[in-house]
């Protein structure tokens, strides 16, 4: 562990869970993917023999179900008539159904998946909405995780918690159920789908699992980098992720002020191609500002007049030092600090090991670097290097509190923790 004087790390470890479930659309095809076409003819086979059902037996078998899945979900009669009225387009002509007969059809057509059974990584953490109950000193925040299940599909998920005035982190603790959100709206353009969803607000937010909805992001939402955005007094959480449909991918962005209701749009231009983009907190002259990886090798400076459109960019940081000499890639939005832009970094180096660290940018200019990190902060502790990909430490976004970092981080691609670095040390510890 390099510069191990400045991390103070806490043995906070959130691992992921396989116990928890959510219920998705099952869609009867060659290929039972989510976002197929669906094998109407099959469908129709399993309707047909649901109402060959007599009215006794169709009670029992919907009997059966609940008493089986019930306590695993919420609302779960709702659900199935739900997903009954999203599969009309697909059935033949059919007698009318019963109520029983509509719900039943529609458990049919779901089924159960654990989308923390593999990892629980590449967390951002960002300033919880709502501050009401944060201790004396400290504030309550939201982490945001990348989780993963069969298949290697990846989700969005949330916890919370509070750091006290001190640093110490403490993560309330996570909801047995989980939940995914009710499409709210969707609109198609040339780029893709804009999509709005939004959670039941008696939720806690460890129950909201955003899973992939659209075509482009069918393979996974990963890598969400979120940040606090401060737009004239107007606060805006926003996030770049990478959506992957299995095939390819390209950069979107994640939109709320609540984490109650999010929109979903992609991204255009020529700097959304690529991986990792991440969002400076505010303006600068006028612009929006991020930093991304257009080449898949170094650090641009990208400016739009237009959150959603990304084209060119300046190189501001190429690899350097030997931890990082395959690439380097930012590691969550820029932080504003007194005297720059505090930029963390992954640099990726020898057998592909993946090591955490930092840039002070000029705030003004943020083109400009004032300081670097010549060894790494973080890099993979032995006792904690194995898992889902070996040799990897990463965040996706850390946060100031008062004097400190509060730098949530992720493990082999498995579990995450968190640390603490005292600010005035890592100023000191950067060269110019």
């Amino acid at each position: 562990m390099s510069h191990v004087s400045l991390l103070n790390r806490q043995a906070l470890y959130l691992r992921p869970d396989p116990a928890r479930v959510v219920v998705r659309p099952f869609r009867p095809a060659t290929e039972p993917r989510d976002l197929n076409p669906i094998d109407k003819t099959r469908a129709n086979h399993i309707v047909d023999r649901v109402l060959a059902l007599d009215p006794e037996t169709a009670a029992s078998q919907l009997a059966d179900v609940l008493e089986n899945f019930e306590g695993r979900h919420r609302n779960l009669l709702e659900i199935f008539e739900a997903r009954a009225d999203e599969m009309e387009d697909a059935f033949a002509s059919h007698a009318v159904f019963t109520k029983r007969q509509r719900q039943l059809v529609g458990a049919y057509f779901l089924h159960e998946y654990s989308f923390e059974a593999s990892a629980l990584f590449n967390p951002s953490i960002v300033s919880h909405p709502d501050q009401s109950g944060a201790p004396e000193g400290g504030r309550r925040f939201i982490l945001s995780l990348r989780a993963v299940g069969e298949g290697h599909v990846s989700s969005l998920t949330f916890r919370s918690g509070c750091i006290a005035a001190d640093g110490r982190v403490t993560v309330d603790p996570t909801a047995r159920l989980a939940s995914v959100p009710r499409v709210r709206n969707r609109i198609s353009g040339p780029d893709g789908d804009d999509v709005e969803v939004i959670f039941n607000p008696d939720e806690h937010i460890s129950e909201r699992v955003i899973f992939p909805i659209t075509e482009s992001q069918s393979n996974g939402i990963e890598d969400a980098r979120f940040v606090e955005f401060d737009e004239g007094g107007r606060r805006t959480f926003y996030a770049t992720y990478t959506a992957y449909s299995g095939k390819a991918i390209r950069s979107e962005l994640i939109e709320t002020t609540d984490f109650i209701s999010f929109r979903m749009s992609p991204l255009r231009g020529s700097a959304t191609r690529n991986k990792g983009m991440a969002l400076f907190p505010r303006r600068i002259d006028g612009k929006y500002a991020m930093i991304g990886r257009n080449d898949n090798e170094n650090l641009y400076l990208i400016y739009s007049d237009d959150l959603y459109s990304w084209n060119g960019g300046q190189v501001i940081l190429k690899p350097q030092f030997p931890w990082e000499f395959v690439q380097i890639g930012n590691c969550g939005p820029p932080i504003e600090l007194d005297n720059g832009w505090l930029l963390l970094t992954h640099g990726v180096g020898a057998v592909r090991k993946y090591s955490i660290g930092a840039v002070l940018l000029d705030k003004e200019d943020p083109s400009k670097v004032l300081a670097r990190s010549r060894e790494p902060l973080v890099r993979p502790d032995m006792s904690e290097r194995e898992g889902y990909v070996p040799n990897v430490v990463y965040t996706c976004g850390a946060m100031r509190h008062n004097d400190q970092i509060i730098l949530p981080y992720a493990v082999s691609d498995t579990f995450s923790n968190f640390a603490t670095i005292k600010i005035a040390a890592l100023m000191q510890a950067m060269e110019s």
